[in-house]
């Protein structure tokens, strides 16, 4: 079963993925982008902002999210596989720069994962109010510079993408406690698997 745990920036993921790895020793745990060799310099690439062509940053993303698929996901499926980010983000981050038409970005992120996708997103979501007062907490990255309204807008694509890839997405309060949010995670997990 492959899972991927969503939201902008400050929402938590990597404070659940940790938590999931204890919850789950035996799992495969990755993240995009930046799971690979290659993945780890486009990462940084992206993460500077400096790109100027929206379709280029877009782009880097997807070339990262094709080896991801290659090297770690497609032989890990038979395993339990938790991804801190997937394809959701990248389709998200493509719709609010609005120049690359749907169909087009459907079929660009079917080349890159040949078709697979998780099985089921967790979108951590976070109200203006939680996101704005995190931002104000720490040293801001090249996409967090770009403050909170283009973060929600964020927020909002990823829902979108979800819808667009047709992957069941599953919302969660990502200002309830860090400990709630695990178990709401894992008891969706456990039921999800326990299905199979």
């Amino acid at each position: 079963m492959y899972f991927a745990i969503e939201g902008i920036d400050t929402a938590g993921k990597s404070t659940q993925i940790a938590a999931l790895a204890n919850a789950f020793p035996h799992a495969v745990i990755t993240k995009e982008p930046g799971a690979t060799a290659i993945g780890k310099e486009i990462r940084e690439m992206v993460l500077s902002a400096k790109a100027q062509s929206k379709k280029a940053e877009f782009l880097l993303f997807l070339a990262d999210r094709a080896e991801h698929i290659k090297e770690v996901v497609a032989p890990n499926l038979d395993k339990m596989l938790i991804s801190d980010r997937s394809a959701v983000s990248g389709v998200a981050y493509a719709l609010i720069q609005g120049e690359i038409n749907k169909k087009d970005l459907l079929l660009l992120n079917n080349f890159a994962t040949d078709g697979i996708y998780p099985q089921k997103v967790f979108l951590l979501r976070l109200t203006k109010e939680e996101l704005e007062f995190r931002l104000s907490q720490k040293e801001l990255d090249g996409i967090e510079l770009r403050g909170s309204q283009y973060l929600l807008k964020i927020q909002e694509a990823i829902i979108e993408a979800a819808n667009l890839l047709q992957l069941e997405l599953v919302s969660i309060d990502a200002g309830k406690s860090r400990e709630a949010i695990t178990q709401e995670i894992v008891k969706n997990i456990q039921e999800t698997h326990s299905l199979l």
